[in-house]
């Protein structure tokens, strides 16, 4: 399980920057993830092959500078909260400010690792100007400019020297989905109405992932951990509808899951937070079910659900081949119908094909739509194999990789989805030289 490392600080110090720079490093390199990231305040990094997710705090806040102020606190108190370490950042050209100090007092009581990080240092009379943030009294700083990335290996080696070495849980084999969504969209009514009235349940444990509570739960002859993020503690300080709350609870629930059980409100559609949620599981490669509740509420008629369900794969492209099952947590309306697809998007997502099998689909296919060609140069696809990874990934072993270009990437994914059935789950297609 990966550390989470939270970027606090006022607006405009150059968080983002410093986040963009250190996710596309690995997403350059690791996550060749083809079609848009769709927010840009979650992201995973690697430094000497230490993995940890980082969250831009920044990214959540709008408003007024009073607004400001009031949901900083927040944010900072649930960075300090949720994260493993903290990354302070200041700008050295507005030198200390009264919220920098705010921020710094919050910060003084925490005794996890805080590493004060002055920006936009880049000459060396800036650097003499830094001296003046020893006075936060957080002890020594880091002097960076991230827009160029100038000392930041310094502050990465040492970031990476104090997380908390993460055990590995031996966990049981069991499939884990986690229930996630926004605040109030019925998870809770959702895991209350499979549980209540079921003799089903084998234990309750309390799960590894902080205050989450993992219910064993079986049901059509299959075992599996169902994981309630929505029953997680709430601090009575943050409030309710902060967007980073939900989004900072579902990351470490995500991260852990096999399959992802999205509810959301149907009276509010699938707006911004729910398609965060969304885009987070998809970048980390879970499978994905969408549970629209409330569809008891809602004024219907016999076209309701298709106009519905084709809104919402809009919103999701290119990603679209995603089970939607219109439920009511209230009546139990279609519950036990999520769950079996649950269980058949766990099965996509463990599916392994003999490369025999693959070979014999999808090569005829390539050979009638061959790769556009590319400066004269003509593709050749000769063999194809699964990669023996947790979730589907294949390669495609070719004389030119380089010239593949994701349309056909996306034009491959899609004959595999056709072929094998793959419902649900986020497939990798990579180009290798055979």
């Amino acid at each position: 399980m990966s550390n989470i490392v939270a970027i606090v600080g006022r607006p405009n110090v150059g968080k983002s920057t410093f986040f963009n720079r250190l996710i596309q490093r690995r997403e350059a390199i690791v996550d060749a993830v083809s079609g848009v990231t769709r927010d840009r305040h979650y992201g995973k990094s690697d430094w000497n092959g230490k993995e940890f997710s980082l969250i831009d705090t920044g990214g959540y806040v709008l408003g007024s500078d009073d607004v400001f102020e009031a949901e900083i606190d927040k944010q900072v108190e649930l960075a300090i909260d949720e994260a493993d370490a903290i990354i302070f950042m200041v700008d050295v050209e507005s030198g200390v400010t009264g919220m920098d100090e705010d921020v710094a007092k919050l910060l003084r009581r925490v005794n996890k690792p805080v590493f004060l990080v002055v920006n936009k240092v880049d000459n060396g009379k800036r650097a003499e100007d830094a001296v003046e943030f020893y006075s936060l009294g957080l002890g020594e700083y880091y002097t960076i400019a991230s827009i160029n990335g100038s000392g930041t290996g310094e502050l990465l080696d040492d970031l990476i020297k104090a997380l908390p070495e993460k055990e590995d849980v031996v966990e049981d084999e069991l499939p884990r989905f986690a229930v996630v969504g926004r605040p109030n969209a019925g998870k809770s009514s959702f895991i209350n109405a499979l549980i209540g009235e079921d003799r089903y349940i084998v234990t309750d444990i309390a799960g590894t992932t902080r205050d989450s509570i993992d219910t064993k739960y079986n049901r059509f002859g299959f075992e599996f951990n169902l994981v309630d993020t929505a029953g997680i503690r709430r601090k009575s300080k943050v409030k309710e509808d902060l967007e980073f709350y939900s989004v900072m609870r579902s990351v470490r629930a995500i991260e852990h899951a096999d399959v992802c059980i999205l509810v959301l409100d149907a009276n509010r559609g699938f707006d911004g937070q729910v398609q965060n949620i969304f885009w987070l599981a998809e970048r980390n490669r879970k499978g994905i079910v969408v549970l629209v509740n409330k569809w008891d509420l809602v004024e219907k008629d016999h076209k309701s659900v298709k106009e519905y369900e084709k809104a919402i794969r809009l919103q999701m492209q290119p990603f679209t081949d995603v089970p939607i099952v219109f439920i009511s947590a209230l009546t139990k309306q279609r519950i036990y119908k999520a769950i079996e697809t649950a269980v058949e998007v766990y099965k996509n997502r463990t599916k392994k094909i003999k490369t025999s099998e693959l070979n014999e689909v999808m090569l005829p296919i390539i050979e009638n739509y061959p790769p556009p060609a590319y400066k004269a140069k003509f593709v050749k696809i000769k063999y194809i194999m699964q990669l023996p990874t947790p979730q589907p990934q294949f390669a495609f072993f070719c004389n030119l990789p380089q010239y593949v270009k994701d349309p056909y990437k996306r034009f491959l994914e899609n004959k595999l989805r056709e072929r094998f059935g793959f419902n649900g789950v986020p497939i990798s297609v990579y180009m290798r030289k055979k």
